[in-house]
This record gives structure tokens, sequence and C-alpha cells, in this order.
């Protein structure tokens, strides 16, 4: 169930990736008088979510969460709750209602249980949910052979939530403990819209796209499903 939207430059990749957010976003409001959109952190999607908060939409409506977050306080190094607060939660966007996936407990594993208990609270299906790809075939925090990897990928267990802890690589760095949506967290929404540039990551795409070990590449468990659309927005 992936579609493929590519683009010759990523001018081109973020314009049509704004239109389609402002139009599901505007959608809902519409038909449930609430909209609720799924961010990922990284530089790739910094242009799209600076365009996005100068959009006039009906923000207070709207519930903006992470898809996965490092477990560092806001205002730390690599906090991605403080990537989405200075980028996307700005201008007319600062309006919109912020649920954090990151709680006071000293260990992801412990702040399972509560993260757990506030995303239950987001209406679901997700409106507009936006996944990243790592080089290492990684999206959100399910990282490749993770303490706690097989359980979130398990998309039976009815748990949006999951605690990771990845091997360090060049890819995590030292922030290796994480709280990420699970598969079935994943799955909660409408669509997926899977952000990538650049050749190498269409390189690790296209491979994840036929992987038969969705431990190695943990976003081939999102590309081979068949419950819910992937759309792949790419430019060099």
């Amino acid at each position: 169930m992936v579609t493929e939207c590519f683009f010759p430059d990523r001018e081109s990749l973020f314009a049509a990736l704004l239109t389609e957010c402002v139009d599901k976003l505007n959608t809902a409001i519409s038909e449930k008088q609430t909209a609720t959109l799924l961010v990922s952190g990284g530089g790739t999607p910094k242009p799209l979510y600076e365009q996005l908060s100068m959009q006039v939409l009906d923000w207070p409506k709207v519930n903006v969460a992470l898809v996965d977050e490092r477990w560092v306080d806001a205002g730390q190094s690599g906090s991605n709750e403080t990537f989405v607060m200075n980028n996307l939660l700005i201008n007319n966007a600062a309006a919109a209602n912020y649920i954090a996936m990151k709680g006071p407990e000293t260990s992801a594993v412990l702040g399972q249980e509560n993260c757990e208990q506030r995303y239950q609270q987001l209406s679901a299906p997700f409106d507009l949910t936006i996944l990243g790809m790592g080089p290492d075939g990684h999206t959100a925090s399910l990282f490749p052979k993770a303490k706690g990897l097989v359980q979130a990928l398990d998309d039976q267990s009815n748990q949006l939530c999951a605690a990771i802890n990845a091997h360090p690589s060049d890819v995590t760095g030292s922030l290796t403990e994480r709280m990420s949506l699970s598969l079935f967290g994943l799955l909660q929404s409408q669509e997926l819209h899977l952000l990538i540039t650049g050749e190498e990551k269409l390189a690790v795409y296209k491979k994840a796209l036929t992987s038969e070990d969705v431990s190695l590449t943990p976003i081939s468990a999102l590309l081979q499903q068949t419950k819910v659309p992937v759309k792949v927005f790419w430019a060099p």
C-alpha cells in the first residue's frame, strides 16, 4: 500500500506536502471539530514545519504529538519536543495543543505507562502522521535490533507507545534511550507520510521494500503492511 511521490527538488516536495497537510487538517477539523497531527524530529522536516506554522488553520482544534522522543528533558540537547516547539509550534501554530511524550520519570521504561495514558487520549485514527527514516532503516525510534523492538513491532499488542533502548551508533548518537510509537501505534493513522531526501536514503528505502528481516530494517514493517496506506515523499 505504498504510493511514491517523487520530486525533482526539495522545494517542490515541501510545497506538495504542505498542501496535503493543510488539506487533511482542515478536513478533519471540518468533519470532527478536531485534528490529530503526529510529527517527527530531525532536520529533514524543518522547512515543512516552518511553513506549516504560518498557515491559517483553526489551530486550537489541532492536537500535536511526537512519534518518538529521546528520553531527555525539554531544553536539553536532542529533545524532539524542543525542536517541534521551536520550528512548528510558533506563529499561528502556537495555538495548537501539544501532548508530551517525555514524562518526569527517570527512564523510558518507567515512563511508558503514563505516556501510554496520554496518547490514548488522542483522537484515533490520527489524521496526519509524518515520519522520517534513517540510513540504518529505522523510523520513529524503531532502531535495528534495539532492546524493546520485538515488542514494539508486535501490531497485536494494543500498546501505542514503546520504550526503546537502541544500540549506540553514528545514527543514534549517545542518546539511545527513547520512547516511540509502536507499530500498532503508527497503524492507528489514516495514512502514513514518509519524508526522505537524498540518494542514500532512497537506496535504503528501496531495499526495505523487500527486506525479509524487519529487525534489521524496521521501516520494512511499515512499508510491507497492508492495513494503512503509506505515501512516500522523496527528493534528491
